[in-house]
């Protein structure tokens, strides 16, 4: 699922895959590996659907790092079923980036916001993560 997830971000990061056609994998193998970030991943029934992954477990402020629903279970709910699952296994304040040419990302992650934090949230726009050519658009939930 990771380059299903690359190859739809990068038409939204302006992202290219690597000579080999494999995308960056870093967040991945820090998923997987370190110590300080935890992954999840989203079933429908005994399906695999989506994934998560979560970074600065050790920080007073989470940040939800990747997130990702397959295509096939998008608009039904899963999505945001999954990402109140991960957002209330660790307590506490949150960041999430998204770019604003995913438009219906963008209207995810502010509904996710209004939901789970009602109006005490708020949005920053900050430089591109690693790699990226495109600003990112971050929900801070307090």
């Amino acid at each position: 699922m990771w380059l299903m997830f690359r190859h739809d971000m990068s038409e939204f990061a302006g992202q290219l895959p690597n000579p080999d056609g494999s995308f960056r994998s870093e967040w991945l193998q820090s998923a997987l590996e370190d110590e300080n970030w935890a992954a999840y991943l989203a079933l429908v029934g005994d399906r695999p659907a989506g994934f998560a992954f979560v970074r600065a477990l050790e920080q007073p402020t989470r940040v939800l790092n990747s997130f990702f629903i397959v295509r096939g279970a998008r608009r039904g709910g899963y999505g945001m079923r999954f990402v109140k699952q991960v957002l209330a296994a660790h307590p506490g304040p949150w960041e999430i980036a998204f770019q604003e040419r995913n438009v219906q990302g963008a209207k995810f992650w502010r509904r996710v916001a209004a939901e789970v934090a009602g109006d005490a949230w708020h949005e920053e726009v900050r430089p591109p993560l690693t790699g990226g050519t495109v600003p990112n658009v971050w929900v801070v939930i307090p």
